[in-house]
């Protein structure tokens, strides 16, 4: 296969990009995917910044065009409070004030992404053996909501079960608190 961009050099390095189920890819020579900004070579030197800020550099121009509004009026935007861009902050890697995340949030997604494995939403860990109050907590939660859908759906007998299960857990916690003390 030859390289897409040059037409000269076989293609080694091959891209593929799903976003919302549709699947580009693209294919281009080493020398081409250096000037592209695809990879760099290891006698350059990395740093845990380059690293970092690699992360953010994530262009999506070259394989699909935003809708709406154009690429260059996305990628300039500027935060009204402290009045940084998104093209700084992509060099630097974090955000000059809270108000960032609501400036530059349509450009966050392919970010998170890429520190994520995929994911848009961050959802921690809790350690197994020091948890066990947080994982309860957490189903208590989880089983309070599901209980108030149950009930906004007027599914009456369900809800019964749950609302036990979460007494059940409640005295747990409640006697598991008194031993502690």
């Amino acid at each position: 296969m030859e390289c897409q961009e040059c037409h000269e050099r076989p293609a080694t390095v091959h891209f593929t990009q799903v976003i919302q189920g549709q699947k580009m890819e693209v294919h281009v020579c080493k020398v081409c995917a250096k000037e592209m900004g695809y990879m760099s070579y290891p006698e350059e030197g990395h740093s845990l910044h380059n690293l970092l800020s690699g992360l953010f550099n994530f262009d999506t121009s070259g394989l699909t065009k935003p809708q709406g509004k154009s690429y260059q009026q996305l990628h300039d935007l500027q935060c009204p409070k402290c009045e940084m861009t998104f093209s700084q902050f992509k060099q630097v890697g974090k955000f000059g004030c809270a108000v960032c995340y609501e400036t530059f949030n349509d450009r966050l997604d392919p970010i998170f992404r890429r520190v994520h494995a995929g994911n848009v939403k961050h959802n921690g860990k809790i350690p197994k053996r020091q948890g066990g109050h947080l994982h309860k907590k957490k189903q208590l939660k989880d089983l309070k909501a599901h209980l108030k859908k149950l009930v906004e759906n007027e599914e009456f007998e369900e809800a019964a079960k749950v609302r036990d299960q979460i007494r059940e857990l409640s005295q747990q916690d409640d006697s598991e608190a008194g031993d502690q003390a």
